[in-house]
């Protein structure tokens, strides 16, 4: 499994001890560049990821991790670019390829499958990162032009209008 190269941090598995690993993460400009790409964003000024990781059973690495940055967002309104923040908390589950389950718990965190002995923390806060886009960003303080908070009248009524007068 290759893992993208946008933005990779892989950290071995023996790191994370038996009192658990903090471990933060910054994107450099280049891979901030990257990730506008491949979130379809015109920009990522800054992004960073804390993770707090202990270990589970049977391989298990549990992650309660926060983002932090600035994307670049296009207006739904006004069509205008503006920067917005990013400061989200989540919990994902680093689980060995060959103990991953068929049944999916919807439910429960996350779980991310890693082979051999190496867990990537920069691919799962991209992910992570990725499921925080509002579909409809919109700037703060636009609206709508009064023509279109109007209630929308017959489909039929425009082409009334333009029928000649008998």
């Amino acid at each position: 499994m290759t893992a993208p190269a946008e933005f990779s941090r892989p950290l071995a598995v023996d790191r994370v001890g038996a009192a658990g690993l903090m471990q933060r993460i910054e994107a450099t400009p280049a891979e901030c560049a990257a990730l506008a790409g491949r979130l379809g964003v015109p920009g990522v000024p800054a992004f960073a990821a804390t993770f707090r990781l202990s270990r589970g059973e049977a391989g298990r690495i549990a992650a309660q991790g926060r983002l932090e940055g600035r994307l670049v967002r296009d207006c739904v309104v006004t069509l205008d670019p503006f920067e917005a923040p990013v400061a989200e908390d989540f919990a994902v589950a680093f689980v060995p390829e060959e103990s991953l389950g068929e049944a999916i718990d919807l439910e429960g965190e996350d779980e991310i499958p890693y082979a051999g002995n190496t867990i990537d923390l920069g691919e799962a806060a991209a992910e992570q990162l990725a499921l925080t886009l509002d579909p409809y960003p919109r700037r703060p303080g636009a609206e709508l032009p009064a023509e279109a908070m109007e209630a929308p009248g017959s489909p039929f009524a425009a082409l009334a209008r333009r029928r000649p007068a008998p």
